[in-house]
């Protein structure tokens, strides 16, 4: 065995530090195990090990889905049944759902094969960027160890999912770039790395350098498919330069580097009987090369760069779609097609505007996306729909002209209570054992007592049957009719999952004897007992300032819609929705009281020509929005001003309504009233 690196002093140093109860410095922890060290990585209060992340110690579970709503079902254009996908939740918990590769909806058909993940999570910056109509895009407020270990647990289940043969592109800004830079390197330290800079334009001016690019890192696999786009023949500086001899056509490209007075002649043609134009397309024919690692973004720059544009740095006025931090499609076209192809999956659980989601459409491949964010959910579901009136990639300005292929809605981690119901009584059996970790039991019955299921503690798990007993409850008569059969059999713990309003308990759960009979409730709030995480609800924001803020969700809870009276008022020009009340079914959590009226409400969408089938959102409005002419608001201090509204009002131009409006009020949880207002 090989001698320690260690001299006397420091071996004396350390038996005084351990004998201490003492830490040990990072120097000689390294010198101590040199072969648990990598040559660098960053070291940082909260860093989990990969292991302990992807066997959930982190508190972050794999969660069900539910299926939302299938779009375009008559369209699927694969012949495997495969669906896009938008989800709605938590990404963390999305991405695990998927490494889990469990639940029927996505078993077998994702993890291990997305060929190409493009994500543009928030830069941690605590920059606002503000949009042409001054609005305020984002602020980050999660930043440093907070903000790191947020993205590498993400990025750690995303290496799971990704394909062997798969790309990862990650886009960033200079503010936490290296940061960054030195987590993609650990988590992905046998992929080919490229840096590549996107000139996307002036942003910003003031007494220090403004900013002109962005940065995305691209981490291929060895055996990943790489196509980019190449650079097309000489720029126009080249061109307009080009002169004739006898031996063909050329530039010139500087004086002798050797001292001498001559210019250095590059020749695209050796035939000098070409005109200009055909040595042009010659020479263009014969020198496809891959495009830099510079990306330009405007046409003029493209056009002296010998490439050609990908985009400015929000977008062109038809893909405008009013979501901050929005990606050109040109440039998530240059990336789809580098590192995929036609009927290859692509992910991006960053989703935002849903720019990867549009172009991977157009350009035949399969996607899924997944966002925290209502606005964001609403803003891929219209993108996608109406996707066949968005201009197509063949420079004709023409649109698109096509409708999308079958997709579907999913929730995780926030159910619809109404729908899991409504499930025929097997699948709502395979729900719930699936909502609470509970794996099915085949063992038939103790006591006479049918037994559906039994967790990763040991302890049995029964399914209270609410469609038989639809005029008793979980009570104490039930509790001591279920013990006299089972009660010795089982140990000292049960689990009985049932329908909140079968249970009698207030508890969590009832003695009798020396068995402990816990209810799980659906909808339950998590037990610290049962998951040793405090249940943490994602919230959704209350301004755009706040659509990029960065949350984990732990657990899961159900949909409970707030409470809305408001009514519709008409005049000859305009149409005035009047909110009189809005309440939220969740009290507030840090204080354990009820909200005050308005303090809950999140945004209102309205779709101001609704169909009877299908929301589309023609116009949004942050709670913050919705309060009188302000300055610019605190999350916390808009709540307050919210609860001193005893009314609110929304505006709308008349002439630009249909006879009927669907609007929806969303609450800070992610809740949902939906209202069809008709005009009369």
């Amino acid at each position: 065995m090989a001698k320690l690196p260690l001299t006397d002093r420091e071996i004396e140093f350390i038996i005084e530090q351990l004998k201490n109860g003492q830490r040990l410095p990072e120097d000689l922890k390294y010198k101590l195990f040199p072969t648990k060290q990598k040559e660098y990585e960053l070291v940082y209060g909260g860093k989990m090990r990969k292991e302990d992340i992807l066997a959930n110690e982190d508190g972050v579970f794999p969660i069900p889905l539910q299926i939302g709503k299938i779009f375009n079902g008559e369209r699927e254009a694969w012949k495997d049944g495969w669906r896009n996908m938008i989800a709605f939740g938590d990404n963390l918990q999305f991405l695990k759902t998927i490494y889990e590769n469990k639940d029927p909806l996505i078993k077998d058909k994702i993890k291990g094969k997305v060929k190409l993940i493009y994500i543009d999570p928030p830069f941690a910056t605590e920059s606002d960027f503000d949009t042409k109509e001054g609005q305020l895009a984002y602020v980050d407020k999660a930043t440093n160890s907070e903000f790191i270990e947020y993205l590498r647990k993400r990025v750690l289940v995303a290496k799971e999912v990704l394909s062997p043969e798969g790309s990862i592109y990650v886009h960033i800004d200079s503010k936490k770039g290296h940061i960054v830079k030195i987590l993609m390197d650990e988590v992905f330290p046998d992929f080919q790395f490229a840096e590549i800079i996107w000139v996307c334009g002036l942003m910003g001016s003031g007494n220090f350098y403004p900013k002109s690019h962005e940065t995305v890192y691209c981490y291929k696999s060895k055996n990943s498919y790489f196509d980019p786009p190449k650079r097309l023949g000489y720029s126009k500086r080249i061109t307009k330069a080009l002169q004739k001899d006898d031996k063909g056509w050329y530039y010139t490209r500087g004086i002798e580097s050797s001292g001498g007075s001559s210019y250095l002649k590059s020749y695209i043609s050796d035939n000098p009987h070409l005109t200009k134009e055909e040595a042009i397309k010659e020479a263009s024919e014969k020198r496809p090369q891959y495009v830099w690692d510079v990306w330009m973004g405007k046409k003029d720059l493209a056009d002296e760069f010998n490439d050609f544009p990908v985009g400015t740095y929000a977008y062109t006025k038809d893909e405008k779609l009013g979501y901050p931090t929005q990606k050109p499609e040109l440039l998530l076209k240059r990336i789809i097609e580098a590192s995929s192809q036609k009927g290859d999956i692509v992910m991006d659980f960053f989703a935002g505007s849903g720019t990867t989601a549009a172009v991977a459409e157009k350009l035949g491949r399969k996607w899924v996306t997944c966002d925290i964010g209502k606005f964001s959910f609403y803003t891929m579901q219209k993108r996608i729909l109406n996707i066949q009136n968005s201009k197509n990639f063949d420079g004709k300005n023409e649109k698109y002209d096509k409708l999308s292929r079958a997709f579907i809605t999913v929730n995780t981690g926030h159910y619809n209570l109404e729908k899991v119901f409504a499930l025929r009584i097997e699948e709502y059996k395979k729900f719930v054992l699936e909502l609470f970790e509970v794996d099915e039991f085949k063992g038939g019955k103790i006591g006479g007592i049918i037994i559906d299921g039994q967790k990763k503690d040991g302890f049995y798990s029964i399914i209270y049957q609410y469609w038989k007993f639809k005029d008793s409850s979980v009570d104490e008569d039930y509790l001591e009719d279920l013990h006299s059969h089972i009660g010795k059999k089982v140990g000292n713990r049960l689990y009985i999952i049932a329908p909140a309003n079968s249970v009698d308990f207030i508890s969590d759960y009832h003695t009798i004897e020396n068995v402990r009979y816990y209810f799980l409730k659906v909808p339950y709030q998590i037990i610290k007992e049962l998951h040793k995480v405090e249940f943490k609800k994602f919230r959704q924001p209350q301004s755009k300032s706040n659509v990029n803020d960065l949350e984990d969700a732990v657990g899961f809870h159900f949909m409970r819609q707030p409470k809305v009276i408001s009514e519709l008022k008409s005049d000859r020009y305009k149409l005035s929705i009047k909110i009189k009340e809005f309440y939220s079914d969740f009290t507030e959590e840090e204080t354990e009281k009820d909200m005050a009226n308005f303090e809950s409400l999140a945004m209102v969408l309205i779709d101001k020509h609704y169909n009877g089938e299908t929301f589309e959102m023609d116009e949004y409005f942050f709670a913050e929005d919705l309060l009188p002419k302000k300055k610019k608001k605190e999350e916390e201090n808009i709540k307050e001003e919210l609860k001193k509204q005893k009314i609110i009002s929304i505006e709308l131009n008349k002439k630009d309504c249909g006879n009927r409006l669907l609007v929806i009020y969303i609450d800070i949880y992610g809740n949902e009233f939906k209202e069809v207002l008709s005009l009369k």
